[in-house]
Formats: C-alpha cells, structure tokens, sequence
C-alpha cells in the first residue's frame, strides 16, 4: 500500500487478510469508530438537553441519529471478518470515555463546537488510517465518517452568536483549541496502545507505511483541517 487511496490499495486486498496483523488492525479500527460512533451519539443527545430552541434540539437531535445509523454497518463488517463488535470496540472504550470526559462542553455553545470541531478531528484521524486499507473496508469508514450535511446548521449558530457577542467568539476559539489538544492526544494514544495499528501505519513486507515524515505530515494535515474548521465557524484557530 501506499500513503495514497490508490489502486495499490486495492491489488493487496487478497493477500493482506492473510496476515493476521492485517486482520486485527483491521478490526481494531472498525471497533473503535464503532465506539465513536456510540458515544457520539450519546454525547449529542446529551446536548439536545441544552438546546435553546425546538428547531435546535430537533437539529442536533438529527445528528445523533445520523450517528447511531453508522454502528449497524460496521457491526456487519466485524461480523463478516469473524469477530465479536463488542469485544472489537472494548479496547477502545476507556480512551474514549476519557477524551469525553475531559471535554464536556459547559453550555450550547461549546457543545456544538466539539460536534463540529473536536467530532471532525477525529474523524480526520481514522480518514487518514483508513488510506491503508483494502477498498472495501476503506469506503465503509468513509462513509461512515461523512455527516450529509446535518452539521452545517452548527456553523450557521455559531456564527449568528459571535456576531450577536463577539466577546463569545474569544471563549470559543480557546475551546476549540483546547479541543484540538485532547483530539490528537487521543488519536496518538489509540495509535499507540493498539499494537496492531501501529504496525498497520508501519507497514510491512508488502505494504509500505508511514515513516517519521510521513507520519508528521499526517498530523499536519489534520491541524491545517482543523484550522479550517475554525476559520468556517469564524474563529481564529
């Protein structure tokens, strides 16, 4: 494979499920955007509860629902490739739960910039681990990870209330970076404790990975996204 989604991808597919590491990292990873997905879920219906209006409760509601829609699917993958979704998502639970736990939003606000901001970076990490898999698992995770647009009404709040305060927009910006912090800390615990992924990113006989400049690229990549991200919601990154 390649650091690309190319048609390498696609000519390993029949020898990488015959290397067990593959196997497991590929499931490592479908359990752990499953858990993702499920606490996603949770956490914005969650938020729900502080929505302002009915149209934003509705709104967010809405992305919840979108949320869960996505655990089903990769259940079905997991099961295909002869393992247990629960146990695939277990490993992943605790670091998850943390990163949540470390950034409970304080109001509506700071809610719907981590499920626009803090959601994406995370979403930009399991993209990028998902270039180095065969095409069919790959285009599950992206599919997966794409919203349909449900999050643009965030963009819409977000701006129409640091217009109405711009004082608000100084508090966000330092929450989104907050956020920023704790996504990629995460991502890199992930990386790390999970010997099959990080294998997965290294690579192996057959399938070139990610060397140190490679992999600093990568994570350049996701801060120029999330910069993005603020820029749109009109906050200085």
């Amino acid at each position: 494979m390649t650091e690309s989604t190319g048609g390498d991808v696609e000519r390993d597919v029949p020898v990488a499920f015959e290397d067990p590491e593959y196997r497991e990292a590929v499931v490592d990873l479908l359990g752990a955007v499953a858990y993702g997905e499920i606490s996603a879920f949770e956490r914005l219906a969650e938020d729900a509860k502080l929505a302002p209006t009915m149209e934003d409760k509705v709104a967010i509601v809405t992305m919840a629902t979108a949320e869960f829609a996505h655990v089903a699917p990769l259940h079905a993958r997991l099961v295909s490739l002869g393992a247990d979704p629960f146990a695939a998502m277990a490993p992943f639970r605790r670091a998850i739960d943390l990163f949540h736990a470390h950034t409970a939003p304080s109001d509506w606000y700071e809610g719907l910039i981590k499920a626009f901001v803090g959601d994406g970076l995370a979403n930009d990490f399991y993209r990028e681990i998902a270039a180095y898999l065969d095409s069919e698992t790959r285009d599950l995770v992206v599919a997966t990870l794409e919203d349909g647009g449900h999050s643009r009404f965030v963009v819409d709040r977000v701006r129409a209330a640091i217009a109405a305060d711009p004082r608000l927009g100084g508090r966000l910006a330092l929450w989104g970076r907050r956020l920023m912090g704790e996504a990629l800390t995460q991502a890199q615990r992930v990386a790390a404790e999970r010997d099959a992924l990080s294998a997965l990113l290294a690579g192996g006989v057959d399938r070139p990975g990610l060397d140190l400049a490679a992999i600093g690229r990568m994570f350049t990549r996701i801060t120029e996204r999330h910069a993005e991200r603020m820029d749109e919601l009109g906050l200085a990154s």
